[in-house]
């Protein structure tokens, strides 16, 4: 973006495209601007988390704006101090803004769960309540390329012809069942609890929430001509 934009018009541009209506109400009062800066924005950086390598980044890059999936700010902030303290010295030191788009931006068309499917290659795709199914048009191989690795699958997978993908941390029973009615044949998805993995009337698939949500923030970059910051766990799989 490379031509000034004031803080309400930007504002505006967001919610054309991801309204925040759509959120769920746990999200009230943290999407939207949660860190307010200069008023004027030039330049804008999209990333999935707010991160110190990625506040870092994005001040260097001399960003007005930071737009991110997942608020720094989930609880209510009754001390600052450690790394709250850190990251908002940082920010409110240089001006920066921090917008969130969050389970509006599940929901939202070209969002989280849209940009997923369309990574996996999801054909006739179908909305459900969160997430998509869609007709599985590659290889169980090629999903776990696809995703990076770091891929369990809990249950007996014998045909992928349907896949169910929920993007960050939805392995939620009635999710699961919303699938197996939509005649899903696994379900994909991340941070699965051992309890809803020995009830499921499907195999599951888990895979980190980074792998499953930065290729929406990513994508959303893209689209809008930001620059995109990368920060992914970093991970060590012992055999």
């Amino acid at each position: 973006m490379s031509d000034i934009m004031h803080i309400d018009q930007f504002i505006r541009t967001m919610e054309q495209i991801a309204p925040s209506n759509l959120a769920e109400e746990y999200d009230e009062g943290r999407i939207g601007l949660v860190v307010e800066g200069t008023r004027e924005i030039g330049r804008v950086v999209c990333a999935l988390d707010v991160t110190p390598r990625v506040v870092e980044a994005a001040i260097s890059s001399g960003a007005d704006m930071l737009v991110v999936h997942h608020t720094p700010l989930w609880h209510p902030v009754t001390r600052i101090e450690g790394r709250c303290a850190k990251l908002l010295r940082l920010l409110l030191s240089t001006e920066t803004n921090v917008y969130v788009m969050h389970s509006n931006f599940d929901r939202a068309a070209g969002g989280i769960n849209d940009a997923l499917a369309s990574m996996l290659e999801l054909n006739n795709v179908e909305q459900m309540t969160m997430g998509v199914v869609g007709t599985c048009l590659i290889t169980l191989d090629e999903i776990v390329r696809r995703l990076g690795g770091g891929v369990r699958i809990f249950g007996p997978l014998q045909n992928l012809e349907k896949l169910a993908v929920v993007g960050g941390s939805g392995f939620d029973p009635e999710l699961i069942d919303e699938a197996a009615c939509l005649e899903a044949d696994a379900f994909l998805s991340s941070e699965l609890k051992h309890s809803v993995a020995l009830s499921s009337p499907l195999p599951l698939i888990e895979s980190t929430h980074y792998a499953l949500e930065s290729p929406g923030m990513r994508q959303l970059s893209i689209r809008m001509g930001w620059e995109f910051i990368p920060d992914p766990p970093r991970m060590v799989t012992y055999q």
